[in-house]
């Protein structure tokens, strides 16, 4: 998926996005949040879009979250002055292949629903290895394609060429976000609704 095709897709969803596909997906954002919390620090959250996990982040975290959308950063800055969500420190514009951040600058790392959108989703996970603390956690929440032949399968394949179009891959393949050596997994869930969301906890090692 190119890079442009992506701010092109979300600058149309920007508006209306926390009442369609955001509202269907709180449950990986409070699974992932959660652990963030537990944890403590720093967070990064890769891909925050409009902001809706902002909210669910203690108050004493500290958190940095980038996006390459315009549209979407917009939404999240109004949410962080409406909501006065001081454990918020930074919104900031990047290219998640390019993190803009030393190695090792954070507890936890989350990707929200974004790897599937991403151009290069290997090359983002690396970036994201990179900047979390060896012993940090790296989270992702996302669809991943269903195996086998069956109707889900089949309806994934069809809507594949449309990934442009609708700003994300419908037959994206795990497989993609675990080829990382520095990054091992500890834990996998399925998430509501109905399991089509799935949540990796991902141990940032040497």
């Amino acid at each position: 998926m190119d890079i442009e095709a992506v701010a092109k897709s979300y600058a149309r969803w920007a508006p209306v996005y926390d009442h369609t596909f955001g509202a269907m997906t709180h449950a990986g954002r409070r699974r992932a949040t959660g652990f963030a919390n537990r944890v403590g620090g720093t967070a990064l959250e890769v891909g925050v879009g409009t902001g809706l996990a902002l909210q669910f982040y203690a108050p004493h975290m500290q958190v940095t979250g980038v996006d390459f959308s315009d549209e979407m950063l917009a939404k999240a800055r109004e949410k962080v002055a409406e909501q006065k969500l001081t454990q918020v420190a930074e919104l900031r514009q990047m290219d998640a292949r390019s993190l803009a951040f030393a190695d090792e600058s954070f507890d936890t790392v989350c990707a929200m629903h974004i790897m599937s959108v991403v151009p290069e989703p290997e090359r983002v996970l690396s970036e994201m290895a990179r900047v979390c603390r060896i012993g940090g956690h790296v989270l992702i929440v996302n669809h991943f394609a269903a195996e086998g032949s069956g109707a889900l399968a089949r309806l994934e394949r069809l809507f594949a060429p449309l990934s442009d179009l609708l700003g994300w891959h419908s037959d994206f393949a795990r497989a993609r976000v675990l080829g990382d050596a520095r990054l091992h997994l500890v834990e996998e869930d399925a998430l509501p609704p109905l399991g089509l969301m799935t949540y990796l906890r991902l141990r940032r090692i040497a």
